[in-house]
């Protein structure tokens, strides 16, 4: 009997034991300090960018274009954005800021150095952000200095499609976004927003890259707004409002090229314009050998222009058809688009552009 009472105390004794050990384990485990946060520069290579950045300063990657995007995989509860704002025309660059897949949070910049902090709420766990310039070329560049988390880990694989979409204010996403401030109200930027504009939206459609390489008001053979260039000048560049800065073409090599222009021409001589079109595309073929190049119908044109824009485009596929080119083809979108700022689409009509633009490509393509 004594055995017996004796055998049940160091068994309780042991049990205890036990459960003192695990429960300081834990207590250890919950109360240990997280990792250093720490700067990951924006050359590191864990950082991936895409669309048309200069990289002559690694440390300080600079962007103009509407749509370029930057994402990075971290690890940890915190997480710091730093930005450079050239602060071209005053606070006016926006971006817009995706983590781990929810809504775009779209963010003005408010000085020459911003940082953007994104750890309320966030766990210790694995993350995924994706930081993309909201705001055309003509507002000034964006460098970016690098993020500030506890760990940044090996990116994942980018989607292997890949679509460029040639444009101009439409393709920009100009007018589109009055969630802050209405149409009227503020300054002509601040419903600027390319990451929802009907590229980006399609692109993420098709799980595909996308770059814009569009510029407001600008044309073929004419530009609104008293601007100096034409698209056939400055689609070589990195920094296209200004004309400066030679891409390089072998870093992105889409799988398909939507070119959405003429809305800013009018209505022009059509020898003169559509010679100006097949001339473009002869250029983009000298690039991209094997893309599929889609001429489009503009979006927002009323319809004399749309009844004419539709007899340019017809003739200038058909003559690079017949120039032993078969992968050159028209889209003419259903309607015309214009409840967004000045008669551009507004963001629910840029999804709407997104998926018609979408069903084309994707039976187009087999995707």
């Amino acid at each position: 009997m004594m055995r017996t009472i004796y055998l049940k105390h160091s068994f309780r004794l042991l049990l205890g034991l036990c459960m003192v050990v695990v429960s300081f384990q834990l207590f250890a485990k919950c109360t240990s300090p997280a990792e250093e946060v720490r700067l990951f520069a924006a050359d590191n290579s864990a950082i991936q960018y895409v669309g048309r950045v200069d990289f002559s300063d690694p440390a300080l990657p600079r962007f103009w274009s509407p749509g370029v995007y930057i994402e990075a995989y971290f690890e940890g509860d915190s997480c710091q954005l730093i930005l450079n704002d050239e602060m071209l025309w005053g606070k006016h660059n926006y971006v817009s800021v995706v983590l781990d897949g929810q809504p775009a949070k779209r963010i003005m910049l408010t000085g020459k150095v911003n940082v953007l902090d994104f750890s309320e709420n966030l766990d210790r766990g694995k993350h995924r952000i994706t930081i993309c310039k909201s705001t055309e070329s003509g507002i000034g560049y964006l460098e970016f200095v690098g993020l500030r988390c506890q760990k940044l880990l090996k990116p994942e694989p980018k989607p292997l499609r890949k679509i460029e979409f040639y444009g101009n204010s439409i393709t920009c996403g100009t007018g589109s976004d009055t969630s802050i401030v209405p149409c009227g109200a503020g300054e002509w930027h601040d419903q600027h927003n390319a990451y929802m504009s009907y590229g980006p939206v399609t692109a993420r459609s098709l799980n595909a890259q996308w770059m814009l390489t569009a510029v407001s008001g600008i044309g073929l053979v004419h530009s609104c707004c008293d601007m100096d260039i034409v698209m056939l000048q400055v689609y070589d560049k990195v920094n296209l409002r200004e004309n400066k800065l030679g891409w390089d073409f072998s870093s992105y090599q889409p799988d398909v090229v939507t070119i959405a222009l003429g809305q800013n021409d009018g209505i022009q001589d059509s020898i003169l314009f559509c010679s100006s079109y097949v001339k473009f595309i002869h250029r983009l073929r000298t690039k991209y050998p094997s893309a599929t190049i889609v001429c489009l119908s503009s979006p927002m044109a009323d319809e004399e222009l749309v009844f004419v824009l539709k007899k340019y485009i017809v003739s200038v596929v058909e003559a690079i058809n017949q120039s032993d080119d078969s992968n050159v083809h028209s889209f003419f979108f259903s309607k015309s688009y214009n409840n967004g700022c000045d008669y551009h689409p507004d963001l629910k009509q840029h999804a709407e552009i997104a998926e018609e633009l979408t069903r084309f490509i994707r039976q187009l393509k087999g995707w």
